[in-house]
């Protein structure tokens, strides 16, 4: 998703009363889905499934409430609720005073139950969950530009341009209403009037783009109806993403994990575990896994390209975002 969970999950809350795009010729999926949403009666309850007792000894600073302790309903404002071609959208903003970790965040919520696809906070760049794990990538990287496949509201891609001035960054997103939303409640406007020369939104579906050897790394954030996309779990669909990388590249994934809840009932582990074998059979020995969380409560991010020297890459990165180098491990499932 540091002080608070590095992962998004079960998002529950009460209903509340309803208070011109870039086009590129290579079109994308569904973004990020990993936290669904259910009723409750009083409050508006933050669920980060992976918990603060999972959190790396690094972190010194904890919020004083856990992720998934309850936000009362009149903390938490509906800024945007309506149904796009391709979505449920809603965006939601919690009040500073609340006492959570998500005090002041802006929140993009999609499908039918709700799912968080987007996190912002006005005055950081960091959101303290795995968004923060994909800003660590681009010191890994050849030269040359950085695909986010499931841009949804640009969490990762704000962070990517504000902590590594070299680095381009394509969004892919299919729904432009998402992107519409991001431009007026997540500040992608004046992030892309920032940046002229260095974003760039692209709509449609990626997957039925044939762009080889274009990028220098992919970030991969793509659910939908709260799981994975199932064009993940095929080998083929990795063989496809390779050959869009230029020499030396990597990708970096959103596997999901237990804390993910699938609307059909799935177990998101086993989706993960699924995901994972099919990403290792196309790069066999060069899949690494950071775990946020422990047993029920896990959700991971996987990377391709072996282990990298960590030495290095601590040193090329921001320091909050160092320790985060030592938490990879080999894959070998």
């Amino acid at each position: 998703m540091k002080s608070i969970t590095q992962g998004l999950s079960s998002l529950k809350f009460q209903s509340l009363p309803i208070s011109h795009h870039h086009h590129h010729p290579h079109p994308l999926p569904p973004t990020t889905a990993t936290a669904t949403a259910t009723a409750t009666r009083q409050t508006f309850a933050l669920s980060l499934k992976t918990r603060l007792n999972s959190l790396p000894h690094h972190q010194t600073h904890l919020p004083k409430t856990r992720p998934d302790d309850g936000i009362p309903a009149d903390l938490v404002k509906t800024l945007a609720k309506f149904k796009s071609r391709h979505n449920f959208i809603r965006v939601l903003e919690v009040a500073r005073s609340a006492d959570h970790p998500f005090a002041g965040a802006r929140l993009l919520l999609l499908d039918a139950p709700g799912n968080i696809h987007s996190i912002s906070f006005l005055f950081k760049t960091l959101t303290q969950t795995y968004f923060d794990v994909f800003a660590t990538l681009p010191p890994l990287l050849p030269p040359g530009p950085i695909a986010i496949l499931g841009f949804g509201a640009g969490s990762a891609a704000r962070s990517i341009l504000e902590l590594h001035p070299d680095s381009v960054v394509h969004g892919w997103e299919l729904d432009p209403a998402v992107i519409s939303v991001a431009r007026e409640y997540f500040g992608l406007s004046r992030i892309e009037k920032q940046h002229p020369n260095r974003i760039y939104i692209c709509i449609g579906n990626a997957f039925d783009a044939e762009i080889e050897g274009s990028y220098s790394g992919l970030l991969v954030d793509l659910f939908s109806k709260g799981c994975l996309v199932p064009e993940l779990r095929d080998p083929a669909t990795w063989e496809k993403m390779r050959r869009r990388l230029r020499r030396g590249g990597r990708i970096m994934v959103n596997v999901g994990g237990s804390c993910v809840e699938a609307e059909d009932g799935r177990d998101g582990r086993e989706i993960m575990d699924e995901t994972l074998r099919a990403l290792n059979r196309v790069f066999r020995g060069e899949v690494s896994v950071l775990s946020l969380g422990n047993g029920m409560d896990d959700s991971s991010v996987a990377l391709t390209g072996g282990l990298p020297d960590v030495e290095a890459w601590k040193k090329a990165l921001p320091k909050p975002l160092r320790f985060y180098a030592d938490m990879w491990r080999p894959f070998n499932g």
